[in-house]
């Protein structure tokens, strides 16, 4: 990597992600990429998530971007409310997949999760949502998206977004990464200037477009 590429930062969710999720891939086919040992996987705990993930972020000599899912994008919000940070460092973007609804059905193992903080994300970020999502309702992550601040892409009939939705390495996901990462690129110090306008302006330049597994294409882009 170059020294202005920024460090992608995988941060799975409730189980961590397995052999076949696009996060574990990812890792296997980037240079770029790795993922932040969160701990607890199939018991989660709010505040050591939190914890780890801060770790993680600060041994990072370059700006990073967070590439969340499911749970691992409340993770991200918690972070954000109890530790911040100055507006794109050192985390200079997010692509938050598939966050689920954890008010409901009362899920235990979400218990510290919930009231979630009312948080607007100090960095460009993307929050990607299925129409089909058997965790969480479309209009549940548009309503997130609005207030974390993020760009909102529809991933169309995708389920959770997730091995099971059978997208391999996910080349959509990779295409919003890549948003992210031109967006972050030049900014490989603490002190160095950033326009969050011109960032946000790169993100929304043309429309995005995928596929769903069934190669139908829906997924569109909306702030």
């Amino acid at each position: 990597m170059s020294s202005n590429e920024p460090h992608i930062l995988n941060v799975p969710g409730l189980n961590n992600s397995g052999e076949r999720h696009w996060q574990t891939l990812w890792e296997r086919t980037r240079t770029d990429t790795s993922r932040a040992e969160l701990g607890l996987w199939d018991q989660p705990h709010r505040n050591s998530w939190v914890t780890r993930l801060n770790a993680a972020i600060e041994a990072s000599p370059k700006p990073v971007i967070l590439v969340a899912h499911s749970l691992g994008c409340h993770a991200v919000a918690w972070w954000v409310a109890l530790q911040g940070q100055s507006y794109g460092w050192p985390v200079a973007g997010a692509l938050l997949v598939a966050p689920p609804d954890i008010e409901r059905g009362k899920e235990g193992r979400f218990a510290t999760f919930r009231n979630l903080p009312d948080v607007f994300l100090p960095f460009p970020s993307i929050v990607v949502a299925s129409r089909n999502d058997h965790y969480a309702d479309f209009a549940h992550a548009a309503g997130l998206a609005r207030g974390w601040g993020s760009f909102l892409v529809d991933a169309g009939n995708c389920g959770h977004i997730n091995a099971d939705s059978d997208i391999g390495e996910w080349q959509f996901g990779q295409r919003l990464l890549d948003r992210l990462i031109v967006a972050a690129k030049g900014r490989d110090r603490p002190d160095a200037p950033v326009e969050r306008r011109a960032a946000e302006r790169f993100l929304a330049a043309r429309p995005l477009r995928g596929s769903d597994p069934a190669g139908q294409e829906t997924a569109t882009v909306s702030h």
